[in-house]
């Protein structure tokens, strides 16, 4: 059974940083690529990051590009997200997911809140 639990989300001020990490488990973690979206309540569901199976590819939204970095460490099955030049609008539940077949699962999320 794939479970994804989030970590590391939390209140910061604006050009703070915060690292989170989305621990894996129930699938083989090397093989899969994963993603963080990041939700806002009335907003649609948004890809952040996602970073391929070995880590040597990874893309970024527009608005987090040079401010964001996805990594993974397979040997920990874990994904990360350093955030860092936070913004009030980053504030969001950022979710780790992974298409697993033809289901794609998402963990609970962890609430990132900037502000001053």
């Amino acid at each position: 059974q794939v479970q994804l639990v989030e970590s590391g989300g939390g209140l910061v001020q604006p050009g703070g940083s915060l690292r989170l990490s989305c621990a894996a488990n129930g699938f083989t973690f090397r093989n899969y690529p994963m993603s963080w979206y990041r939700q806002v309540p009335g907003k649609e569901r948004e890809l952040v990051a996602s970073i391929s199976t070995a880590g040597g590819s990874t893309n970024y939204a527009d608005s987090v590009k040079g401010r964001f970095t996805i990594s993974r460490d397979n040997a920990k099955n874990t994904v990360y997200l350093q955030m860092n030049g936070l913004k009030s609008e980053d504030t969001a539940v950022y979710l780790c997911s992974t298409l697993w077949g033809l289901v794609r699962y998402w963990g609970p999320g962890t609430q990132v809140t900037v502000s001053s």
